[in-house]
């Protein structure tokens, strides 16, 4: 069961280490200097650990002390955004918003959805990353993150929505068809140029093929025309016509609008991993958050964006 006595000498310690000094914390906390030194006292004999290192000249965080400081910082500045979002429900969306995407996905969809966002809200400051690792938000300070992959079970500290699974088709440039012609079945792409991923340690991705059964599918290694370890890369190589490539309708849907790509071998496309956004539970009421999550909710897709209905 929570005590509050854990609560007690927080406040002290987190104004003694931002500010450096114990005068300068009583100072700023209208206290005497005998009762920040007092509390800090006995908030280490609680903790059983030296928080500060104290010498005539200079006062300085132990490593313990630095680590208790970054959760208490983390714990004091929830509470204040939670007290702030009941107490403005219906407050202008505002502050800093930390916000991770996938690399190619995250540039070509998420983005501009983002973008359109803050210019109804210029007091919004969104913090944007992208990249294709795994990332945990709590740990990396991440308020909303969306992932192609990820975990079967989320973990509790995180909400989550499923936005669908990418679809991967094969497709070609006209140029690359006209000359090559249309392949008509699996085997047919062994006399063809394939542009496939390839990953740093030399290792192919396989391609998936749609099976005789529902929701079956298997999958080969391709011979490589060549291979390139990005996705807008492969593109790049397939718009030039250098061969076929297996690609998620995400990356291609304007290229195939177009017309600069076609789609062949429909019969033998798949759904690939699933897009999900997730974000941290305990910052899902503050209306910057909340701002976003329904911005992204309601225009991403396995097919990308829909910005035209934001």
């Amino acid at each position: 069961m929570f005590s509050s006595e854990r609560l007690k000498g927080i406040d002290l310690f987190v104004c003694v280490a931002d500010l450096g000094s114990f005068t300068a914390a009583a100072e700023r906390l209208n206290l005497t200097g005998s009762a920040i030194s007092k509390g800090i006292a006995r908030l280490e004999s609680r903790l059983q650990v030296r928080l500060f290192n104290r010498t005539t000249r200079r006062l300085s965080l132990t490593d313990a002390g630095e680590t208790f400081y970054r959760t208490c910082t983390s714990v004091l500045g929830e509470l204040e955004e939670a007290e702030l979002a009941m107490q403005a429900e219906n407050a202008e969306p505002r502050g800093r918003v930390r916000i991770d995407l996938p690399a190619a996905y995250g540039r070509l969809h998420a983005l501009p959805v983002i973008l359109k966002l803050i210019e109804h809200h210029p007091l919004l400051m969104p913090h944007i990353s992208f990249s294709d690792r795994f990332v945990d938000p709590a740990i990396e300070g991440i308020d909303i993150i969306v992932r192609i992959g990820g975990a079967d079970i989320w973990p509790n500290t995180l909400g989550h929505c499923y936005l669908g699974a990418q679809r991967h088709i094969f497709c070609a440039s006209p140029a690359y068809v006209k000359k090559r012609g249309v392949p008509n079945n699996e085997q047919d792409l062994d006399n063809h140029s394939c542009v496939v991923y390839g990953e740093g340690n030399g290792m192919l991705t396989p391609w998936h093929f749609a099976g005789g059964q529902a929701n079956n599918s298997e999958k080969r290694v391709l011979p490589a025309r060549v291979a390139i370890g990005d996705a807008e890369g492969q593109l790049t190589a397939v718009l030039a016509g250098h061969g076929i490539a297996q690609l998620p309708t995400w990356l291609v849907k304007r290229q195939l609008a177009e017309g600069s790509l076609v789609e062949v071998l429909p019969h033998l496309a798949t759904d690939g991993l699933p897009i999900n956004l997730a974000w941290l539970k305990s910052r899902q009421a503050l209306p910057k958050v909340r701002a976003l999550l329904k911005i992204l909710t309601d225009n991403l897709g396995p097919d990308g964006s829909m910005t035209e209905r934001a």
